[in-house]
């Protein structure tokens, strides 16, 4: 037996099964980013609510800690700062870490986006491979109605993993930016906030 053509055999085998899998991560991504979209939106309106659409926060020399409008990541640091301040005599070791967790988790919040910016894509092309192969083997056959339909399988397929990274890459570094000010005011916020309290 040529093992040249079973082994071309067994790739062509996996190659064609993956097509099913490959789109129907491509329908499931396509929903996951229309979660994402959501949450940006309701993000973004927040934000805008608050002011924080411009290009300045909410620190002020005529505000204190208590009368801040914050975004919810913020809020909810700054509802755990202030739990932790009132059990009395803490640690800097203490602020620091509850700082560090929430940075994480701040962080943490943009991986989805992230995967999408590298997973969308690669499906997409993936998905445009896999029909390109049968398509090409019914055009050897002389079967021109198989080949236009595998056509249309690739190049759509190609569309949506496109629009997947390039809406996921403008989220990603839109909320990329929003988590940067929301990590410069959590540690503007623990100064302010120990400075109110008398510790650290």
């Amino acid at each position: 037996m040529d093992i040249r053509a079973a082994l071309t055999s067994f790739i062509y085998l996996v190659a064609s099964s993956l097509l099913y899998p490959v789109l129907l991560l491509l329908a499931v991504l396509v929903a996951w980013l229309l979660l994402q979209m959501g949450a940006f939106l309701a993000e973004w309106l927040e934000r805008r609510r608050l002011g924080f659409s411009k290009a300045k926060g909410p620190f002020n020399a005529k505000k204190t800690a208590d009368s801040l409008d914050l975004p919810h990541r913020v809020s909810l640091y700054k509802s755990e700062l202030q739990q932790l301040l009132n059990q009395g005599h803490i640690l800097e070791v203490q602020i620091q870490e509850l700082l560090q967790t929430h940075i994480q988790r701040a962080n943490k919040s943009l991986d989805g986006l992230r995967m999408l910016v590298r997973i969308g894509p690669g499906l997409g092309l993936m998905a445009t491979l896999i029909p390109m192969g049968t398509g090409l083997a019914a055009l050897a056959q002389g079967d021109m109605t198989k080949l236009a339909s595998e056509l249309v399988v690739a190049f759509t397929a190609t569309v949506v993993g496109l629009f997947e990274g390039m809406t996921a890459y403008f989220l990603f570094t839109v909320k990329g930016r929003w988590v940067e000010e929301d990590i410069r005011h959590m540690e503007l916020l623990t100064e302010l906030l120990a400075n109110e309290g008398g510790e650290l």
